[in-house]
């Protein structure tokens, strides 16, 4: 009785750790329900097989964090560097790392003209960086960027065959993965100057889960002290019967 209940013990830790790690990630959703482009990270559970001792073989519990790259809300800014990719794709841009690639279009100027992102990261064109003199900017619906009725770029958007190739790097940048295949592919596009995108987090969802988790998780610890109270009851009649 007190090895399954040793398995029992060690059942609801592991539930209870994946659901704390669940937890991290709602709050993390949550606090960044007003980030543009951000994109939302759910869980998938599946059991796996390892080694539990030198004889014994088990099933325990895993997670794979998965990123909902389903569109958010366009907001309308009068911004004239906020664009919004209407559809699938994402704009490139130069890291410290490398190219990375996102959703968030809410670019700004940096002192030397070139259009960057909040961060820094500098907003990739066909040529490479994007720069901008004086005068009023207007980009027009396929990304190409004109000053002064003179095209000086066009924003890089390019989609993937699959979305799972990319791995989040920070809060707005992704990067594939290396290994993953799905080379990033040009796109026909189409732009929104004006408008970002806003996060795709729902706020009201993610709080219910949040109450659900807690309530597991409570769950969880009462069966834990269920279990840890027959294992002191086992051990106190065994030493009765020995003795």
């Amino acid at each position: 009785m007190i090895i399954r209940n040793r398995l029992g013990m060690t059942e609801a830790a592991e539930t209870m750790l994946a659901q704390q790690n669940r937890m991290d990630q709602v709050a993390n959703n949550i606090a960044n329900v007003d980030t543009a482009g951000f994109k939302r990270e759910k869980v998938t559970f599946w059991e796996m097989l390892y080694q539990a001792s030198d004889n014994q073989m088990r099933v325990g519990k895993g997670l794979k964090p998965v990123t909902d790259q389903s569109g958010g809300p366009v907001k309308m800014t009068g911004n004239p560097l906020d664009v919004a990719i209407q559809g699938e794709g994402f704009f490139k841009v130069q890291s410290p790392d490398g190219v990375r690639y996102t959703r968030a279009g809410n670019f700004l100027l940096n002192e030397q003209g070139q259009l960057v992102m909040p961060g820094g990261n500098l907003v990739l064109g066909d040529g490479g960086a994007i720069v901008l003199g004086e005068g009023q900017v207007s980009i027009g619906r396929d990304g190409t960027i004109a000053q002064k009725g003179v095209a000086v770029g066009q924003l890089a958007v390019v989609t993937f065959e699959d979305t799972a190739a990319l791995a989040r790097e920070g809060t707005n940048l992704f990067r594939l993965q290396e290994g993953a295949g799905g080379e990033a592919q040009p796109l026909e596009f189409e732009v929104k100057q004006g408008y970002v995108e806003q996060s795709n987090v729902q706020s009201i969802l993610e709080m219910t889960a949040m109450i659900d988790l807690s309530r597991d998780y409570e769950s969880q610890q009462k069966a834990m002290r269920t279990l840890d109270d027959i294992d002191a009851m086992a051990t106190q009649r065994v030493g009765k019967l020995t003795g």
